[in-house]
């Protein structure tokens, strides 16, 4: 192969590398808006009808406090309308990496309360989620230090 081909191979490679990468990023935005959308009205506004247009027809729970399923979403959704019903939750930053993705935020279940710290990961398959996984820490009244959780 001369010179001249192998250049043009390297920056044939190089395009394509662009190219797919640009594409991943594509994905990831949108799984991260799908899962924001999602968040919104499953978290915030507490709407089942309108945050199960997000599941996957099979929806995997890893918390063990959670059932499975859409129904187990329902569970969790009328939980928080009866018990804490002015509970808000913001996300404080999403990450995407291939089909997961992965929100920092921070849980207020009753107005004046310092909340919880959460990093809430999910499953995207075919624009659908299809599984999630939380990890949740209270926020202390006092810290160690002068950093926040957020």
């Amino acid at each position: 192969m001369r010179v001249s081909q192998r250049i043009a191979a390297a920056a044939l490679i190089g395009l394509f590398s662009l190219s797919l990468s640009a594409l991943a990023d594509e994905k990831g935005d949108a799984n991260k808006k799908l899962v924001r959308e999602f968040y919104e009205k499953a978290i915030n506004a507490k709407d089942f009808a309108a945050a199960s247009q997000y599941l996957g027809a099979k929806y995997i729970q890893h918390n063990p406090r959670a059932a499975d399923g859409a129904e187990g979403l329902k569970s969790y959704i009328e939980f928080l309308k009866s018990k804490f019903p002015q509970s808000r939750s913001e996300i404080k930053r999403a990450f995407a990496d291939g089909d997961h993705v992965i929100l920092h935020v921070h849980a207020v279940r009753e107005p004046g309360t310092k909340g919880q710290a959460i990093i809430d990961i999910f499953r995207v398959a075919n624009g659908k989620i299809v599984e999630h996984w939380d990890v949740i820490q209270d926020v202390p009244e006092q810290a160690l230090n002068t950093n926040t959780m957020f």
